[in-house]
Formats: structure tokens, C-alpha cells, sequence
């Protein structure tokens, strides 16, 4: 049995001829590993939890098909929560977790604060996605949104854009996504002296880019407009070609999170397309080493990185 067990496992010093015979019977028999069992005896499940706010939302989809690729390489599964980004489900998942015998979390709060994190009893080992929590009591991963929002600021600017507006701000009292990409907005707007023009949204989804854009389009005309994410910006083009205007002729548009929608709308989305191979892996990558106990270190903030993607939504130059 241990000899078996030896090779099973892969341990090196079994005799090559002795291997054979193993490999051999294995094979006759189709044998697999108890992965339960092993897990098991490991004190583990094998199973961690992913918990996200929505997961009709391209972006969530996508960066968790990443994060269950990169668990399948460590024979882990997966299990999909949402959230909603409601505060009593949040707090149920977070108190939940070792009811469920789950080895880990990777979670994208939108309501729960670092405060009521840091006060948690549960010691799942924890990885926090996402911009509502920063340098918290959990390892931390993310793009620089500050830096991505003035790039893609840049961009418009550097069209010859002149009117510039950025649209997806939301009620100051909430820190996350929002107000860090305004600040990106605002510091390339800031060097270059031009005038700011922000619309808010209660939401990010397609009917909020639309009605922001619609609501604009009453009382400004820009030539150029940033929205916080690609679901926004294609409920934008909608609103703006709807009123007669063209995209970019009359007003470019640029969005972020690079979703497959965008690469397949008319005009395509320029958008800022971050790493969310590189974001699932960074997450996968700190919980392996917060549940097999190497916790002797500080909460780590993570940056994953992040490319500008021009298409044809800012493609012409501003008319004269």
C-alpha cells in the first residue's frame, strides 16, 4: 500500500521497474485519487468561495471564468456567491464561509467596510477584489484606477478634444470605483486647464449610461466623454446616436473594463483593458499561501496591470 501510495503521490524514490507495475495496474483498473479524502486528511476541501456583486455583469463573468482557470491548476473548485452589493448579504457570505468548509474567499465587497472586515471572527484565509476596501486587514488586488482613468483622459484630450466629460460619478459617501476614477478624470483635466463636466449614475448598467447621456446631451454638447465603465459607454453610444450625432465624428467615446461587447459594437469601444488573467492569478496566487499558513506577513496591496485599447469610438479627429 505504500509503495502504491508512493507513486500515486509522485515521490521519487520508488524503483523504476516498481513504478512500472503501479503505473500498470493503475491503468487496468482506470484508478483516481480520492481527491476528497486526501483533502481531507490535509484538513482541507479543496473548494474555495468567489463572491461577487453581480454576475450578469460582463466584467464579473469574465474575471471569474480567469479565477476558475487559475484554481483548476491547483485542483481547486470553485464556488460562485452573489452579493449584489447589498450589506446583509455580504455580511452573511463573510460570516458564512467555515459553515460552508470552504479553504478560502475571494471577494469583491461594494457595502461592507474595512472597520466591520477587520472585526471578523472567521479565519478563512481571505482575498478582498475590487476598490471599496484599501490597505484593509485582507491581501488586496487591483489595477491602478487613478492611473487608468488619466490615461484614457489623456487619450481624448490628446484628440483635440476640448469639451471632455466623464461620465459614472456617484454619491460621495461611497468609496469605491467611482470617485477614484474621477480623480484620475479630473488630474488630466486639471493639467491641461480645462473645464470639468461630470454626470452621475445611481448604477453601472446600460440604462444609466443612456440616461446620463440623454440628460447631458439636454444641457451640454461635449466632443469627448470618459465613461467609468464599458456598460455605461455603450448605453452612451446609444443615447448619442439616438439624438442624430456620431461617434467619434461628433463625440468620441471612451470606456473601461474592456468587456467582449465592446470589441463587437458599432463603432468598436476604445476602452482601458485590464489584466483580469493577471488579477485571478494575483488572488489565486496570495490565498495558496494565506491557507497553506504562510500569514507571517503584513495585508499585501497588489497591482495587476493594464493596456489602453484605441478603437474606432475615438478613431476621428474632432471636427473643425
Amino acid at each position: 500500500m505504500k509503495t502504491v501510495s508512493n507513486v500515486v503521490n509522485g515521490y521519487a524514490h520508488v524503483a523504476p521497474a516498481t513504478r512500472a507495475k503501479v503505473e500498470e495496474a493503475l491503468a487496468r483498473l482506470d484508478y483516481r485519487p480520492n481527491l476528497s479524502a486526501r483533502n481531507l486528511r490535509q484538513g482541507r476541501t479543496g473548494v474555495i468561495a468567489l463572491a461577487l456583486p453581480e454576475l450578469d455583469a460582463p466584467y464579473f463573468a469574465e474575471l471569474s471564468r480567469f479565477v476558475i482557470d487559475a484554481a483548476a491548476e491547483r485542483r481547486w473548485l470553485v464556488i460562485i456567491e452573489q452579493t449584489d452589493g447589498d450589506l446583509e448579504r455580504e455580511r452573511q457570505i463573510l460570516d458564512g464561509v467555515r459553515d460552508h468548509r470552504v479553504d478560502g474567499l475571494i471577494f469583491s465587497p461594494i457595502a461592507i467596510g474595512a472597520d466591520e472586515l477587520a472585526a471578523r471572527t472567521d479565519d478563512t484565509a481571505l482575498v478582498l477584489l475590487g476598490e471599496r476596501i484599501h490597505d484593509g486587514p485582507a491581501d488586496h488586488v487591483a489595477i491602478d484606477n487613478v492611473r487608468a482613468a488619466r490615461d484614457v483622459t489623456e487619450h481624448l484630450i490628446g484628440l483635440g478634444r476640448t469639451r471632455v466629460a466623464a461620465l459614472g460619478a456617484q454619491d460621495s459617501s461611497i468609496s469605491g470605483t467611482a470617485p477614484l476614477r474621477l480623480a484620475g478624470y479630473r488630474q488630466a483635466m486639471a493639467a491641461h486647464g480645462m473645464p470639468e463636466t461630470v454626470a452621475t449614475v445611481e448604477r453601472y448598467h446600460r440604462a444609466d449610461g443612456f440616461a446620463a447621456m440623454t440628460a447631458l446631451l439636454e444641457r451640454e454638447r461635449p466632443d469627448a466623454v470618459f465613461c467609468f465603465n464599458d456598460l455605461l459607454a455603450l448605453g452612451a453610444m446609444r443615447a448619442i446616436l439616438s439624438s442624430g450625432l456620431r461617434v467619434p465624428g461628433d463625440i468620441a467615446l471612451a470606456g473601461l473594463d474592456d468587456i467582449e461587447d465592446g470589441r463587437y459594437s458599432t463603432p468598436t469601444l476604445t476602452t482601458v483593458a485590464p489584466d483580469k488573467n493577471e488579477l485571478a492569478r494575483i488572488a489565486v496566487d496570495l490565498l495558496k499561501r494565506r491557507i497553506d499558513g504562510r500569514a507571517g506577513y503584513a495585508p499585501q496591496e497588489v497591482r495587476a496591470g493594464y493596456r489602453l485599447m484605441v478603437r474606432e469610438s475615438t478613431a476621428a479627429p474632432s471636427p473643425s
